[in-house]
């Protein structure tokens, strides 16, 4: 069986996520993850809060708290919703942690030892009143482009603008408020990214054929571009130090790398951290350092394709060391709220906290996986949310599970009854099945979440159209063997169920699996050959009768859920 690592984009540690975060990078790495796991493979699952940068420091402010201690708050905050949500890292960590200091300031001593970091003079605004330079999101002031008056200075929110903060007018200090700003020379590090170029474009023509198109048209639209040489260094208290021994007057300036630099290095860093929680038996170099065993799959929205696919490549080739670089890359586009953006300003949009709070994970994790925006971006709606959970989860397969054991326990009893051998109706059933299935594995080795969502609702369809052919509530009144063998067939089908469904909806799979006392159920996947004979759970067996797996949505809920969250039908 082959190792497999696999990474999410980091999610930033400024607030919680919302259901496209979700959807674009970690939800779909999970669901890969427990699949691989399933049937047999070696995976690790790393990721972690993405903790550097200004956003953080201008929170940290807003709370009235020191940056290191809102940063630990929020990490535990969002990795409780992603434990909710049962996302299966092997390791969340942090990129404040000593590990990710020390592997970054390692990569940036390679890469000066190798001539590819320069030190340079550049201008930036500096504030009197704070006693310190201000990086570009630290000003703000009002857009000469649409003449919004809290742009800052990089972007503009309102009209997209990429700005420099000299081009604002009125520009102010985001720390102080103070107008009594000045444009001093100041140094800065920053990574020749021009003179791997070449480098880069023979590794990512040797991979993008493979990848999605989305991830390699955002490849190749960089490269056509060419790559611009980098700052990686910038003027904030927190963030990881520029060390002294390499450059002593920025590291007594107190320098810090970038964000954009030492994120991606929390990858690595992170299965450091892993590794160090028991040293004995984990070895974070045997993933990462000549791993030439190891498959590499990152999963992320489209806007962080850069980083992944040109800007860290550049960062590890430019080490000169045999750091593992990814072999594929799952993009996403985005999911919206209604066609538009989601906002926590306007109240617009289900964050995954308040998804939660409303309904099970299971219902938003099928949801989300089987809309998964792959091909192009798609729109969160409550009437295609209700509808889809309703008839996929609620109408094909909790019913399914529902009526085949409430009735077989009010004619046979809590026991799985034996009634006839199987017969023509069960062989084509099992023909069926494993075609399914085989269709479902292909999917999910080839990261095709909606195909695979679509062939794991046919499965369950197929189980109903079963039913509905064999009628046991008739069968029943004529021949109790005829209704008891396709009650026995049923129940194998919802076992079936239970172990190939638990990459989408693991809780209810465990609610299934365990409505059977079966003595020996370690059974982690079930190929297709093993699902023709629908034999898993034999007669005899003690049942139990779940409560119901998935509840209705209900119109009454979704008028309040529209009232709370914003949003209207499309049109």
């Amino acid at each position: 069986m082959a190792r497999h690592l696999i990474t999410s984009a980091l999610p930033y540690i400024n607030g919680i996520k919302h259901l496209g975060n979700m959807v674009g990078s970690m939800l779909p790495a999970d669901v890969y993850s427990r699949y691989l796991r399933q049937r047999g493979h070696d995976v690790l699952y790393i990721c972690a809060t993405d903790e550097h940068g200004t956003p953080a420091e201008l929170a940290a402010k807003e709370n009235g708290i020191p940056v290191a201690e809102f940063c630990a708050q929020a990490h535990d905050a969002q990795k409780a919703v992603y434990d909710g949500f049962e996302l299966s890292f092997d390791y969340f960590g942090r990129s404040s942690s000593p590990q990710n200091a020390e592997i970054t300031q390692h990569f940036a001593r390679r890469l000066q030892e190798n001539g590819f970091i320069e030190e340079r003079a550049i201008r930036q605004v500096y504030s009197p009143a704070d006693g310190r330079f201000l990086p570009d999101r630290y000003v703000e002031g009002t857009c000469p482009h649409c003449g919004y008056d809290k742009a800052r200075g990089d972007q503009c929110e309102n009209c997209t603008r990429v700005l420099d903060p000299t081009d604002l007018i009125e520009p102010r200090s985001a720390i102080s408020g103070s107008t009594e700003l000045e444009v001093r020379e100041t140094k800065h590090l920053f990574l020749l990214q021009s003179k791997l170029q070449h480098e880069v474009e023979a590794w990512v023509a040797e991979h993008e054929e493979e990848w999605p198109q989305l991830a390699s048209s955002i490849a190749r639209k960089w490269l056509t571009e060419g790559l611009h040489d980098r700052a990686i260094t910038r003027d904030l208290d927190w963030g990881v130090p520029v060390p002294a021994d390499t450059w002593p007057d920025l590291a007594a300036e107190g320098k810090v790398f970038y964000v954009w630099f030492d994120a991606p290095i929390e990858y690595i860093a992170s299965t450091k951290e892993w590794a160090d929680a028991d040293p004995a038996n984990r070895d974070y170099k045997s993933w990462w350092y000549e791993a030439e065993d190891v498959r590499y799959t990152q999963f992320m929205a489209k806007d962080n394709v850069p980083f992944h696919t040109v800007m860290f490549p550049a960062t590890e080739l430019g080490t000169r060391e045999p750091w593992k670089k990814v072999d594929y890359v799952k993009a996403f586009n985005w999911l919206t709220y209604y066609g538009g953006k989601f906002s926590t300003s306007q109240k617009r949009g289900v964050f995954t906290d308040q998804a939660l709070e409303i309904l099970p994970a299971d219902f938003w994790r099928y949801f989300l996986i089987a809309n998964a925006p792959e091909s192009d971006d798609s729109s969160f709606t409550w009437e295609h949310f209700a509808a889809t959970v309703n008839k996929d989860l609620g109408g094909t397969l909790g019913n399914f599970v529902n009526r085949v054991l409430t009735f077989s326990r009010k004619k046979f009893g809590d026991e799985v009854p034996a009634g006839s051998p199987a017969g023509e109706a069960e062989a084509k059933l099992g023909e069926q099945i494993a075609e399914l299935l085989a269709e479902y594995e292909g999917h999910m080795e080839t990261l095709q979440y909606r195909k695979a969502a679509a062939a794991l609702r046919a499965l369950w369809s197929a189980g109903n159209a079963y039913l509905d052919e064999k009628a046991p509530w008739l069968e029943v009144k004529t021949d109790l063997d005829a209704a008891a063998l396709t009650l026995r067939t049923a129940m194998n089908l919802i076992h079936l169920y239970s172990v190939v469904s638990e990459p989408f909806i693991p809780a209810s799979a465990r609610a299934m699996r365990s409505a059977f006392a079966l003595a020996d159920d370690t059974a982690t996947w079930v190929t297709p050959e093993q699902a023709k004979a629908l034999d898993a759970v034999p007669a005899g067996t003690p049942f139990t009768v779940p409560p119901v797996l998935f509840a209705r949505v209900t119109e009454e809920d979704l008028e309040s859920y529209r009232e709370r969250f914003g949003g209207t039908e499309a049109g």
